[in-house]
């Protein structure tokens, strides 16, 4: 029995001096706590908004007032016709748009009855039932504090859904699906390229060849590339012809946009290649360092403006975050390029950093061999 509990010592032991293991056990059980703790909720706050005031009046005013203090609403504009609905919409930045009938106070005071107008941008359709359902609660605590009359007032909320009228879930889903398993399958089958050779080894003869890390690096991405893009070609068909999900823009500028973020995906997973040394641990970092942030950072199903403003920051440098808006705003909108030239750039960046950062960590192995 002695002998026993001292191999027991003996194991404790091991895994105290192995960081690695104490970091699985103890790091990532409390970094997810933390993550699905802040992202998981179905509460919304701070949800830009517009209000198109055909009315200007003192009362219209104060709802407005009343909807920005509430804490789940942040003004970002007034509009001033209906055109500029559409455009504020397909910027990106607005969720929510409050229009108010003309003479409202009026029609309040006179006719005991108003009308007003919530349009949400349904490409999220969980998040537009919630802020519409918010914005109407607003309405009617208001009308709670000034119904002192014999014949109560009453607004009549009107409401409208942008891009997806009949609220499925799909059309949110997809896109996401989409970047999730794009980012996944062309992150791993490269991200194993580099260490097979390794572990094989065949390094040699890439080290021995006359190719340079440049070519070598972009030797292994230029297969996937076309292997990944039949995938998405794939998953787009799919979309469209089982679940109905539209293709209102470019067919052209769609393809073009998958295969900028499919390139970024493939140089990522060789930056992985080129760091480690096993095709075990390039598939975990593959697998557990992507997926999760890719389902909890990238907006995909949680709002990120729910978030703290440290977690907002993270979501800023995850790649899929700008995807799926670039998906949103072809597929559901039918917008071009004109509105999504700055996420376009932005993974344009993505793919020319980690390329580049690739054949600096190459070399670092060429000189070290």
């Amino acid at each position: 029995m002695r002998r026993f509990w001292g191999f027991v010592v003996k194991e404790f032991l091991h895994i105290f001096r192995d960081y690695r293991t104490l970091l699985i056990l103890f790091g990532i059980p409390a970094v997810q706590l933390i993550l699905f703790g802040f992202v998981i909720t179905n509460e919304i706050k701070d949800a830009r908004f517009a209000v198109l005031d055909l009315s200007m009046d003192e009362t219209t005013r104060q709802l407005t007032e009343k909807i920005v203090s509430s804490g789940y609403f942040q003004l970002d504009r007034n509009l001033h016709t209906y055109d500029e609905i559409d455009e504020a919409f397909c910027e990106g930045d607005i969720r929510l748009v409050v229009v108010f009938e003309p003479d409202f106070a009026r029609r309040l005071e006179k006719e005991k009855v108003a009308h007003v107008q919530l349009i949400g941008d349904a490409s999220d359709p969980n998040s537009a039932s919630i802020l519409v359902s918010y914005a109407s609660g607003i309405l009617n605590n208001y009308l709670l504090s000034m119904n002192s009359e014999a014949i109560p007032l009453q607004i009549h909320p009107e409401t409208r859904m942008m891009y997806n009228q009949e609220l499925k879930g799909v059309f949110m889903f997809v896109p996401g699906l989409m970047a999730m398993l794009l980012m996944l399958i062309s992150a791993l089958m490269t991200s194993l390229s580099i260490t097979r050779e390794k572990e094989l080894g065949t390094m040699e003869l890439l080290l021995a060849s006359p190719l340079k890390p440049l070519q070598i690096v972009l030797g292994k991405v230029f297969p996937y590339v076309f292997l990944a893009f039949i995938d998405a070609c794939i998953i787009i068909l799919l979309g469209w012809s089982v679940f109905g999900v539209p293709i209102r823009g470019s067919v052209g500028l769609l393809l073009f946009e998958s295969f900028l973020f499919i390139s970024m995906a493939l140089s990522l997973g060789i930056l992985i290649s080129c760091i480690t040394n096993s095709q075990q641990l390039a598939m975990m970092i593959s697998l557990v360092a992507l997926m999760l942030p890719t389902i909890l950072l990238s907006g995909f199903i949680f709002p990120i403006e729910n978030m703290p403003k440290i977690l907002q920051w993270f979501c800023h440098i995850m790649p899929p975050k700008y995807f799926i808006t670039i998906i949103k705003s072809i597929m559901l909108m039918g917008n071009g390029l004109y509105f999504i030239w700055k996420e376009t750039l932005i993974l344009f960046g993505f793919t020319l950093f980690f390329i580049l950062l690739s054949i600096k960590k190459f070399k670092i192995r060429l000189t070290s061999s």
